[in-house]
């Protein structure tokens, strides 16, 4: 395939990956920006490897044999509810693939090993000696400057630059994506790390990385200092996440998507390959752009999110369970009567109703309800679950009509004039110590305000606490019930009784 053609290709797969962003915008049009996507990215694949500067073809097509069946597998085996996980350990590949690109840029700047390859002669008159020496230097500065002629001066500098912001970026999405990995798989705690002094450790690793930088680009290359900068960006990737609290995780993962698009956007610059150039832009950017969108509906500042998340100032609920009082129990059968008994319903589901897939028989409880009458819509915080969007998909796999499913802005006012609200799994998003608590860790966030409805019934496993480790004030609020047990099992019951 020709210049031209690979050129070509790389245009209408960037097209399609932009069709892609905006199909998934909408839930009607998602399935069709997904085949934008898949359709954009097997071009590309055949148009690189098809392209006249790629050798080497057999090694790279049995590469992707192997990591296509791998995926595959991945894909067929992991739940909906292991997507987020899933997504934080895919972006972990993509850090490291730069910091390899990286690696391998710069290794192919260094001098080559010619010299090595030159004999001197240990004998003969000092003039023969002198003449076969500077013909061995001769020889050697030929072809270094034919090995790297197109990078001098600026050129150069330039291309230093994106080495060591690619070995940088990749670092800190490595780490940083086997830690959020950890969390949300429950290997590593939810509650944020805090060590001492902790935003000076993190300013101190960017500074101490920064001036690592200016140093690699004015001596042309050094090899201690980038690899004292990847121990640097490795522990700064890890430490960054790890002192981000559980209540941020959606916020994280979608953070560390927009630090994937710009790794692989500084790996298409040191590959000279202007498609993934672009595809890291858009997706550097849309991540960036989901990231400031959900803390803004957090009421969070971006930054304070990413130095430190939620309760990292050590402030915990003023509050202790035993001072809320006690906390009223309702059977799967007496919900179910509350239910008939009720003209308008709000379902606000969250993770525990992912964990137990509970969605299914959830939606046969609205459609018997709607079929009695019954007003029922669903309202979904901005952060529910542990990934953008995680329970609009469940609710979309389970044929929840998309028309009844509102985000929290557009439901929050009608809370007070619903009879019931069921609370299927959710625990932070609808905490009210986050408006009536300071001293809370989730102090500021905006919530799902259930407790204003006439009736509120919490489906739970136990009392413990939600994921941020809050104790939740909803439970032991007059107008809340207990409804204890497995969310699908219970929810079940409820079905069986209507």
């Amino acid at each position: 395939m020709s210049h031209g053609l690979v050129t070509a290709a790389y245009i209408i797969a960037a097209v399609l990956f932009i069709l892609s962003l905006a199909g998934l915008s909408k839930q009607e049009t998602a399935k069709y920006g997904n085949w934008f996507g898949i359709v954009g990215m097997a071009i590309a694949l055949v148009a690189t490897i098809a392209s006249p500067s790629v050798h080497g073809v057999v090694y790279i097509l049995i590469a992707m044999a192997i990591g296509g069946a791998i995926g595959a597998r991945l894909a067929l085996k992991v739940e909906m509810t292991q997507m987020p996980e899933l997504v934080a350990v895919l972006h972990s590949f993509v850090g490291l693939a730069a910091v390899l690109v990286g690696f391998n840029s710069f290794i192919d700047l260094l001098p080559s090993d010619a010299a090595a390859q030159l004999v001197l002669p240990l004998s003969g008159s000092p003039e023969e000696i002198l003449a076969a020496a500077q013909q061995a230097i001769a020889q050697i500065a030929n072809q270094q400057a034919a090995h790297d002629a197109h990078l001098t001066g600026a050129m150069l500098n330039i291309h230093l630059t994106e080495i060591f912001l690619g070995v940088f970026i990749g670092a800190v999405t490595f780490t940083g994506s086997i830690v959020a990995f950890g969390k949300l798989r429950g290997i590593i705690s939810s509650k944020p790390l805090s060590l001492p002094h902790k935003h000076k450790l993190n300013l101190l690793a960017a500074v101490g990385s920064f001036a690592l930088m200016l140093y690699f680009i004015n001596v042309g290359g050094s090899t201690w200092a980038i690899l004292l900068m990847t121990l640097i960006a490795l522990a700064f990737g890890w430490h960054l996440v790890a002192s981000i609290g559980g209540a941020d995780m959606p916020v994280v993962v979608s953070m560390l998507n927009s630090y994937s698009g710009w790794a692989a956007a500084a790996a298409g610059f040191m590959l000279s390959n202007d498609l993934l150039i672009v595809t890291g832009a858009l997706v550097g950017s849309s991540g960036a752009i989901l990231s400031y969108i959900m803390c803004k509906a957090m009421n969070r500042s971006f930054l304070s999110v990413i130095a430190g998340g939620f309760g990292t100032d050590g402030a915990s609920s003023s509050t202790s369970e035993e001072e809320m009082g006690e906390y009223r129990e309702m059977k799967p059968e007496e919900v179910a009567e509350l239910l008939k008994n009720s003209s308008s319903v709000i379902i606000t589901p969250g993770y525990g109703m992912a964990v137990a897939q509970a969605q299914y028989p959830v939606a046969e409880i609205t459609q018997k309800l709607r079929e009695r009458g019954i007003k029922v819509r669903f309202g979904i915080h901005p952060v529910a679950g542990r990934l953008p969007g995680h329970m609009n998909v469940l609710l979309a796999e389970a044929k929840v009509p998309y028309d009844i499913v509102l985000e929290m802005d557009e439901i929050n006012e009608d809370f007070p004039d619903t009879d019931t609200v069921l609370v299927i799994g959710a625990n932070d998003t609808v905490n009210p110590a986050a408006m009536e608590d300071p001293g809370s860790p989730i102090a500021g966030m905006p919530v799902l305000e259930v407790w204003k409805a006439q009736n509120v019934v919490v489906f739970k496993r136990s009392m413990n606490t939600g994921y941020a480790g809050v104790q939740n004030p909803l439970f032991f609020k007059e107008n809340s019930h207990m409804c204890f047990g497995d969310a699908k099992a219970t929810v079940e019951n409820i079905l069986k009784a209507l």
